[in-house]
């Protein structure tokens, strides 16, 4: 009898173990799914023709366009991911991060970058996901993806 309580109580212990460590690998995959990356560190060539790179500045990230934006684009994050959409932000003006030098933002921007580099367009006040997800449809290579889902599908 003993025996049983003892790993009755080992099992109890153990419990909120597995509990927190589920808990930590769902975090970690939500997070690996998450089409949001900070940007400080990136390069647009790293993303070239895998990615369409949508960056976000501001000077910090407690910039009501920072946040207004960041709030539409997660409004929607799934249909971005579709369009194969990977956000990139950078709120540090400090750091002169290789996207800032390239894109050279004062204050806030948003930027939506093709898949082979180019810049679609670049704006001063935040879009909502949809003007974001026009923009990219319009694009030739996306209407040749769409086309070529259709066609397997």
């Amino acid at each position: 009898m003993t025996r049983i309580a003892a790993l009755l109580l080992a099992a109890l212990a153990a419990a909120p173990v597995a509990a927190q460590e589920a808990e930590a690998a769902q975090t970690e995959t939500e997070q690996a799914q998450s089409i949001i990356r900070d940007g400080t560190d990136a390069t647009l060539e790293e993303f070239r023709w895998v990615a369409r790179p949508v960056i976000v500045f501001a000077d910090s990230p407690a910039d009501p366009r920072f946040v207004r934006q960041m709030e539409a684009i997660r409004d929607r994050e799934e249909s971005l991911a579709d369009r194969d959409v990977v956000v990139l932000t950078d709120t540090e003006p400090g750091a002169r991060s290789d996207l800032r030098q390239e894109l050279r933002p004062r204050g806030f921007m948003l930027a939506v970058i093709a898949k082979d580099g180019t810049l679609i367009t670049r704006k001063p006040l935040p879009w909502d996901a949809e003007q974001v997800m026009r923009s990219i449809d319009k694009q030739p290579l996306r209407q040749q993806e769409v086309r070529e889902r259709a066609g397997s599908g």
